[in-house]
């Protein structure tokens, strides 16, 4: 076989099914490699920042790798804003999304929301409330999400920083994002 003859999927049968299961995971062998592409287009692309978004991935993935950090937030630190080359109004949610099944919801619910959280540094200045991320307050992963913004995302913009690069960090991408674990909502 070398294509389904269903055109609705309610009319598909089992060997058919059967037939699609190899190829699924045939594409989903590749999405440890379309992540480091996604993380590559941000090279150049600096924003007005001294350093460009592929830089600050590194930075932020380096600070979280120095401090100890286990393999899957490293990974996180690495890929939090690749969501901006997909979706720039809501990257967070957009990098979230992606990385939901290959991680903890610990992990998933920081890159959610750390472009929030990331507002605590300066929503102010342009006449929002910088203060925002509190109505999380309560929550089991707010002060985790408050370390990872404050440690790690918004002091990774330094262009003098011994930054590791990305063959470092590739083989921890290739892990974590191996095969999806967690499907929860």
């Amino acid at each position: 076989m070398d294509t389904v003859s269903f055109t609705k999927m309610e009319d598909g049968t089992k060997e058919e099914y059967t037939f699609l299961d190899p190829l699924y995971f045939q594409c989903r062998e590749g999405i440890p490699e379309m992540l480091l592409a996604l993380l590559k287009q941000m090279q150049g692309d600096r924003l007005g920042y001294q350093i460009d978004r592929y830089q600050h991935s590194l930075q932020t993935a380096t600070r979280a790798d120095r401090d100890g950090s286990d393999e899957e937030t490293i990974v996180c630190a690495l890929l939090h804003d690749i969501g901006d080359v997909l979706a720039p109004d809501n990257h967070s949610q957009a990098a979230a999304a992606i990385l939901q099944p290959y991680i903890s919801e610990r992990n998933y619910w920081i890159i959610k929301h750390h472009g929030l959280f990331q507002g605590y540094y300066y929503f102010h200045h342009a006449n929002k409330d910088r203060n925002a991320r509190d109505r999380f307050k309560d929550h089991p992963h707010y002060q985790a999400c408050v370390d990872f913004c404050h440690r790690w995302d918004q002091c990774s913009f330094d262009p003098n920083y011994d930054t590791m690069p990305l063959e470092h960090f590739e083989p921890m991408v290739r892990r974590v994002i191996s095969e999806p674990w967690n499907h929860f909502d």
